[in-house]
């Protein structure tokens, strides 16, 4: 079964930095999308995040340009989100996805979807 477990959320002041990390199980990343989304109380969910291992395609939401680093370790099956400079408005529950043979381009469209979920990390950024 293909499993993504997420941490590293947390409280931190705007300014601050948080990594969360998403290990994942029952798959390698061979062939595989691994994308962070992020859902705000009573906002749409945004696709912040995404790395393919399927066509070495990458994604950053405009949001969080030049502040989110995503990367991967393959030894350890775990993709990370650097975030810097968090905003009070990152604050959110975050998702680590991941889809098979997937790729990123489209991940910040709002139809993009993931088929396999890991429970959220909740960010939360006090001003």
């Amino acid at each position: 079964d293909v499993q993504l477990q997420a941490s590293g959320g947390g409280l931190v002041q705007a300014g601050g930095s948080l990594r969360l990390s998403c290990a994942a199980s029952g798959f390698t990343f061979d062939n595989y999308a691994i994308g962070w989304f992020r859902q705000a109380p009573g906002k749409e969910r945004e696709g912040v995040s995404c790395i393919s291992s399927t066509d070495g395609s990458t994604y950053s939401a405009d949001s969080v340009k030049g502040r989110f680093t995503i990367s991967s370790n393959n030894a350890k099956n775990t993709v990370y989100l650097q975030m810097n400079s968090l905003k009070p408005e990152g604050t959110a529950v975050y998702y680590c996805t991941a889809g098979a043979g997937y790729g990123c381009y489209f991940f910040g469209s709002g139809y993009y979807d993931m088929p396999y979920w890991g429970k959220g990390t909740l960010v939360t950024v006090s001003s």
